[in-house]
């Protein structure tokens, strides 16, 4: 299952396991020298900026707070006394699963969370166009990555193809309806978690090649094509009725897992459904797959990805974020690069070589399409730089920045309001209520001492702040 790199890298996994990229992950992760894979892609693509820009200030909170509710400033405030210190955060963590589902919904949920059912995510949808946040990349909250639950696949996979269907198509249709540039609003994307779509996911993934687990994995590549065959269709759809439209309506996310089962079987997943939904002569793709950036081999694995769709005659599509599972990789001193410059090195490094590599081939490019899912504002910033100068560029239009619902709002404030992106969207995790709450308390697990660093007392005061000036009637500008 649309953002973990600064604020809260999927702050709460990044709150959510397909933006990965966020601020935890910018603080907490990174890559080292690069590989011959990376020099490789480095000599194949021109070079139009450094991988490392000068040093950017991510914008203040403040403006974007003048924006909320006050019911949202009070669950930020609440996020931010409960990330005060480490003390504070270790009881917060201790006493979460003792929190009643009504006031964890109540409090934070709605601030994080799109909410429990189709009606409400559509108003969520709404709302975040209200910001200029065209599209979401939805994620139905439920996953079972040990397998230890008795969850209903086949229920699963029958909402998230109705998600499509009762969410995105209208969310999108709407916007196509009244814009003059069709190209000018980004894709509506479904995340699909693989932990959520199999019966024992880790022995599945890690047996992917296994001749006594192709019953399991059939199950999974069916339950994935089953979604992304919706997916491929509306596109098809869709393209009759807007023909001038040249990058994809709808767009399959498969999420990524941790580096045992990413290596076993995500990969391989990824691309049977490339092979199957990207078509080399399609202008659109209707899957993508994602890398963590934050993997020592993660340039030199998306080295052979390229030159293996070039051969076979595929398109990727990539999200990239600088990765997930810091805290529960076993081998992460090995896997793991040793510091955020190193991986923020990596992360600026492919994504300027993709974006590059789309601008100057259109809908030619092997990458197909790229979501950029980060927190992490030098790179949004190092982005938006590469696409400046482009517009009418189908390569730009397929290039699309992501942030999760509730994380990093500075800089998805900063980009729309100061640098007028368009291809902005958020990364909106739904579903029940009892889900959303172990969603929830699993992402603050893993990334709690990045929400630590970006929320805690800064945010309460800011955050009071604008309450203060709201309660007392002065004037505010955003």
């Amino acid at each position: 299952m649309l953002c973990r790199q600064t604020v809260a890298a999927r702050n709460l996994r990044a709150l959510a396991s397909g933006f990965r990229p966020m601020a935890m992950t910018q603080r907490m992760m990174s890559q080292s020298t690069a590989n011959k894979a990376t020099l490789k892609m480095e000599a194949a693509r021109p070079q139009t900026a450094t991988a490392k820009p000068a040093a950017v200030r991510a914008p203040a909170s403040e403006a974007h707070l003048q924006t909320l509710s006050t019911k949202e400033l009070i669950s930020l405030g609440v996020i931010g006394f409960a990330t005060i210190n480490k003390p504070m955060l270790d009881l917060v963590l201790k006493m979460f699963p003792l929190v009643p589902v009504w006031l964890m919904k109540l409090l934070v949920s709605s601030l994080y969370c799109g909410g429990d059912n189709f009606q409400e995510v559509r108003e969520t949808g709404k709302r975040l166009q209200e910001r200029g946040i065209n599209n979401m990349m939805l994620s139905l909250t439920i996953e079972d990555a040990e397998g230890t639950k008795n969850i209903n696949i086949g229920s699963i996979v029958s909402e998230t193809i109705a998600s499509i269907h009762q969410i995105l198509k209208p969310n999108l249709q709407e916007q196509l309806d009244t814009v003059e540039d069709v190209n000018s609003i980004p894709p509506g994307y479904i995340a699909l978690k693989p932990s959520a779509l199999v019966s024992n996911p880790y022995e599945t993934l890690l047996h992917f090649n296994d001749p006594e687990w192709k019953a399991q994995r059939e199950a999974l590549v069916n339950n994935c094509v089953a979604i992304t065959e919706e997916i491929f269709k509306l596109n098809q759809e869709f393209a009759k009725k807007y023909p001038e439209r040249k990058i994809p309506f709808f767009v399959s996310v498969i999420d990524a897992e941790k580096y045992s089962l990413q290596k076993a079987g995500v990969y391989e997943l990824q691309r049977i459904l490339f092979q199957k939904f990207n078509p080399r002569d399609s202008s659109q793709v209707s899957c993508v797959g994602t890398w963590q950036l934050y993997l020592t081999d993660s340039a030199s694995d998306l080295a052979k990805e390229y030159e293996r769709a070039e051969r076979e005659g595929y398109k990727l599509g990539l999200k990239i974020v600088r990765g997930a599972y810091i805290h529960s990789e076993p081998n992460r001193s090995t896997v793991i690069h040793p510091d955020q410059a190193s991986t923020d090195a990596n992360f600026n490094t492919v994504m300027k070589n993709v974006i590059t590599d789309l601008l100057e081939k259109g809908d030619q490019s092997t990458y197909g399409h790229l979501v950029v899912a980060s927190h992490n504002y030098e790179s949004n910033a190092l982005a938006t730089k590469l696409l400046e100068g482009h517009d009418g560029n189908i390569g730009k239009a397929n290039v699309v920045l992501g942030q999760l619902l509730g994380m990093a709002d500075n800089v998805t404030h900063d980009l729309i309001n100061n640098q007028k992106a368009k291809n902005v969207i958020k990364y909106v995790p739904w579903g029940p209520p009892v889900e959303t709450k172990d969603y929830l308390f699993r992402r603050m697990q893993e990334n709690g001492d990045a929400v630590r660093a970006d929320n805690g007392f800064p945010l309460v005061k800011s955050v009071t702040k604008v309450l203060l000036r709201s309660l007392f009637g002065k004037p505010q500008t955003t």
